[in-house]
């Protein structure tokens, strides 16, 4: 018995006997033959019962420590399982590490698509670029804080404004390059810009829309990138925005602010970039240092998760050709300038130009909108090219269907390519949410939290947090979270509460494992009989159907009641009837969800540069099909 009870051995031993008077159905009767036989050795009685209370306390603090970890981790708020450290440093210290740190001159990091042997930029050659258009701000009058707003498609010079803006403390603002003058000019009044840089070839626009405001147009710059010649000059009455270019030796000696005093890099917002306003004016949100600078490391810290990571990097090559003045693309961009990975830059999007430059550049990773990855699985020419370099596909702005990404991954024999998506938004800087690298997608899912963030899942009454698999709405809280709305403090109070959560509008739930699912916009809901509809799941059901090419569902009202209206367009060479397609979402749908407000064919569905529909034109395009057909 001593040797059975004493040292390590005798512990293990007793565990086993603690088990099995704990959880064996003759439990009782082991107990009274143990105690019976420890009765014969009295010495060691009080020490069997001291180990056995010891046990039975150890295995009674571990199942409630077991308890509480399955509730914390099944309760909200959720947080990321990572955590990175994040400094207080000024976006350009980050990606340069200062004004004089040695940099390449032989790496590019910016590269014309159209010129990629001519027109290219070397990391030092950005960041001297960069600086020279900072000092010549700076020589314009350009105080910290003052805004500059930027009216251009994608150029090689693009990332030097942007750069050259928050080096030179001031605030950088892009626009729509699609914008009509009365769209532009309520930005250029909202924002308070100093200047306008205006591409040459939106300079009517640009010009109309500052008369507007009663901006002068010695406050106007035409853009272009002839400047990389030495040439270029301005145009009826704006001057040539290379008069804001300092010389290289003013660029080489221009220093920025590091803002490493506490707390300047989360006060020093660094860019307004706009909501996309397809629920009301577009607001700036308010992107800070801090806010990009996290956003940029937890994007970086994902990506190292990786075990091939440092291979993977020296081979990879970036394709650029989402808006430059939207939240999604600057990341893109910087995120690559970072990492020393070349970018090439297209001036537009163009999808076979996309393919083009994908085969001849061997592209490793795309970052795509759904609306490109719905070409990529429904257009013929997707399957003419040579995409074998492509490693990673990554999309994000809007809901995409898992049929869809794996029509899209089939283009890939080997199964290499995997499509994951991403949640993000302009209020976060840009992404929120992901996979590991090493993980494969296979259903809808836009994946966990990155690092340093945490989101909860709210009731209607925005007080109850509910559980795992109950659908509400998406609130989030990070670094990356934005410091607020453009002079628009009631908007930034009805969207983020005093602690910091972002009220994000979006539908959302989180199963079991941590995934998030985004299921709709929460003004996009369509209410049919008390049932909340989600467009996305409609939408993502008829891109299915053999002979549609895309899709999107409003809620159609008539007398207080609405009802599913389905906008459909055609792949080229097929047909289909309405009755067609009604009949092939009954046989999906709960009747409730049926498409009942009617199906329109159209040429296209209307969208912002980011990929999301703009179902608010849609709302009154339907309203007026209405009424013609009540006229009638």
């Amino acid at each position: 018995m001593l040797m059975a009870l004493s040292g390590r051995s005798g512990r293990l031993n007793l565990v086993r006997i603690h088990r099995l008077l704990t959880n064996t159905p003759a439990a009782a009767a082991a107990a009274a033959a143990a105690a019976a036989y420890l009765t014969s050795s009295p010495a060691w009685i009080r020490t069997v019962l001291v180990l056995i209370k010891e046990l039975r306390s150890e295995t009674k603090e571990k199942e409630t420590k077991e308890k509480e970890e399955r509730e914390r981790e099944h309760s909200m708020p959720l947080k990321s399982r990572w955590q990175v450290p994040i400094p207080d440093i000024h976006l350009a210290s980050l990606v340069f590490t200062s004004p004089t740190h040695p940099l390449s001159t032989t790496q590019r990091c910016l590269i014309e698509t159209a010129r990629p042997d001519t027109h290219f930029f070397t990391v030092h050659d950005f960041r001297l670029w960069s600086q020279r258009f900072a000092a010549g701000l700076r020589k314009a009058g350009v105080q910290p804080g003052d805004r500059i707003l930027f009216f251009s498609g994608n150029d090689l010079f693009y990332m030097v404004v942007f750069m050259g803006t928050i080096m030179a403390g001031a605030i950088f603002t892009g626009a729509n390059p699609t914008y009509v003058p009365r769209e532009l000019a309520y930005q250029l009044q909202d924002s308070g810009a100093t200047y306008l840089i205006c591409a040459e070839a939106s300079l009517d626009t640009g010009i109309a829309a500052a008369e507007q405001i009663g901006m002068g147009r010695d406050r106007i710059f035409v853009f272009n990138n002839a400047v990389y010649e030495g040439k270029g000059e301005g145009k009826r009455g704006c001057r040539y925005w290379g008069e804001l270019i300092a010389s290289e030796d003013e660029g080489c000696q221009f220093a920025w602010d590091p803002l490493e005093t506490p707390s300047a890099a989360s006060e020093t917002v660094l860019a307004l970039n706009y909501s996309s306003g397809t629920t009301g004016k577009p607001k700036g949100v308010e992107i800070t240092h801090k806010n990009y600078v996290a956003n940029t490391l937890q994007s970086l810290h994902l990506a190292k998760l990786d075990p091939e990571y440092e291979e993977k990097n020296k081979k990879a090559r970036w394709l650029c050709f989402l808006p430059l003045y939207h939240a999604m693309a600057q990341t893109i961009a910087v995120s690559a300038i970072l990492r020393r990975v070349p970018v090439y830059v297209m001036p537009r999007f163009d999808f076979l130009k996309v393919l083009e430059y994908t085969e001849r550049f061997r592209i490793s990773s795309l970052f795509l909108v759904p609306p490109v990855v719905v070409a990529l699985a429904k257009h013929p020419a997707a399957k003419k090219y040579d995409l074998s370099s492509v490693q990673s596909i990554s999309c994000g702005a809007a809901p995409l269907g898992r049929d869809v990404c794996e029509q899209v991954e089939a283009l890939w024999k080997d199964g290499s390519v995997n499509i994951k998506q991403g949640w993000g938004m302009t209020e976060v800087t840009c992404t929120f949410m992901s996979f590991h690298p090493s993980e494969k997608s296979t259903t809808s899912s836009v994946g966990e939290l990155v690092a340093n963030c945490e989101a909860k899942i709210m009731a209607d009454d925005a007080v109850t947090e509910l559980g795992r698999n109950q659908r509400g709405e998406l609130w989030v809280r990070g670094p990356n979270v934005m410091k607020g709305y453009w002079r628009n403090p009631q908007a930034t109070r009805e969207t983020k509460t005093e602690d910091g959560w972002l009220k994000t509008g979006d539908i959302a739930y989180v199963d079991d494992e941590g995934k998030f699912y985004v299921v709709d916009r929460k003004k996009e809901l369509i209410k049919v009989k008390g049932n909340q509809v989600a467009p996305a799941e409609l939408e993502a059901l008829l891109l299915e159907h053999p002979a549609v090419a895309d899709a999107a569902v409003i809620g159609l009202q008539v007398n207080n009641e609405e009802y599913p209206r389905a906008y459909i367009v055609l792949k080229p060479g097929h047909t289909a009837s309405a009755e067609d397609i009604v009949q092939f979402m009954n046989e999906r749908v709960a009747p409730v969800k049926r498409i009942t407000g009617g199906v329109v064919f159209t040429d296209s569905i209307p969208k912002n540069p980011s990929g999301k529909i703009l179902r608010r034109d849609l709302r009154e395009r339907a309203k007026k099909e209405v009424a013609g057909t009540a006229k009638l």
